[in-house]
């Protein structure tokens, strides 16, 4: 099979070790994104197979339709809403999914509360200026950090990763708040973990917030300017999941008015972000370039359940269809 390996911004997935699965097929792998319809689909007509990372491109009804050679769609992890299911069906594209870990997520999420907490990007980078214990030139942001202990922490979503999280805040003397749905509030509950009143008082009595909700109609834009003007002026709002689960621009408006105080982000609307971005521009954020799954074993794990997928279509037995 011609297969496509789409989005590999860091030449990674041909060093891993499951690449050697793809043998005796045609690989090619793309480490530059492509723009538009028109693009994509000259760069990927000539192919059987695409393997998605994540959902860094979306397969609409658009370019599916400008694919004539295209059989199999090969996600990592979980199929997100980047693939027109529909289109790709009517066409007769089958699309396998693959398996995913909450790991590395989480553990991201907690390095970048620990990090923001302290401000240890602030200091180091500052200190490489020579500025000693030095978070900011600005007298008004040079403040001190803070320890978790004792603090509020929030988790809206109580899935796989929600869990973890949890679990790191117990771990560190937090005092854990769960929202979501009533399902999950009740899981957390069981757990031990105290769940919030209302949505206006998770926001407004958390000293960390974070997100861990999947991305669908329900929840696109749930969390509002109103949501965010309700948080302390010192607290965190962290989003490693997705980051049109918050209303657009709702977040780079109430930065500068400091509720919350502080952001910690991992996803963009936009991915690559432009270098221009609002939040980039904002000392009160930290922001990383979504590394969430962007980690050694977790693209072992992706990939191999991704090429796995491939080699079972190309003998006749596909496994993990979406659309069978």
């Amino acid at each position: 099979m011609k297969i496509a390996i789409l989005d590999d911004y860091q030449d990674a997935v041909r060093h891993l070790s499951c690449f050697d699965l793809l043998q005796g097929h045609e690989v090619k792998i793309f480490n530059s994104s492509a723009v538009g319809v028109g693009q994509l689909a000259i760069r990927l007509a000539p192919f059987d197979a695409l393997v998605l990372i994540r959902e860094r491109t979306v397969l609409s009804k658009a370019l599916l339709a400008k694919l004539p050679n295209l059989k199999l769609i090969s996600q990592t992890g979980k199929v997100a809403g980047h693939i027109d299911i529909a289109a790709a069906t009517e066409r007769g594209i089958k699309i396998v999914e693959g398996i995913g870990d909450p790991t590395a997520p989480a553990e991201l999420t907690w390095a970048l509360i620990m990090a923001a907490s302290r401000q240890i990007p602030h200091y180091a980078n500052n200190l490489q200026h020579s500025l000693w214990q030095t978070a900011s030139i600005d007298p008004t942001r040079n403040r001190l950090g803070r320890v978790l202990k004792n603090r509020t922490l929030g988790i809206w979503g109580y899935g796989k990763i929600g869990k973890m999280i949890a679990g790191f805040g117990k771990a560190f003397g937090m005092q854990v708040m769960v929202w979501g749905r009533e399902p999950s509030r009740l899981k957390a509950q069981q757990d031990g973990y105290q769940t919030a009143m209302s949505k206006e008082a998770f926001f407004a009595e958390c000293d960390v917030l974070s997100l861990h909700l999947r991305l669908n109609d329900a929840t696109r834009g749930i969390v509002t300017p109103a949501d965010l003007a309700l948080m302390k002026p010192d607290a965190l709002f962290v989003n490693t999941s997705r980051a049109e689960l918050v209303a657009s621009g709702a977040l780079e408006a109430a930065l500068p008015l400091g509720r919350p105080g502080f952001a910690a982000i991992d996803v963009f609307e936009t991915e690559p972000v432009p270098a221009k971005h609002p939040l980039l521009q904002m000392e009160n954020v930290l922001a990383t370039p979504h590394l969430g799954y962007v980690e050694q074993d977790s693209y072992e794990i992706y990939f191999r359940a991704a090429f796995q997928n491939i080699v079972d279509f190309a003998n006749g037995t596909p496994k993990n269809v979406l659309n069978p």
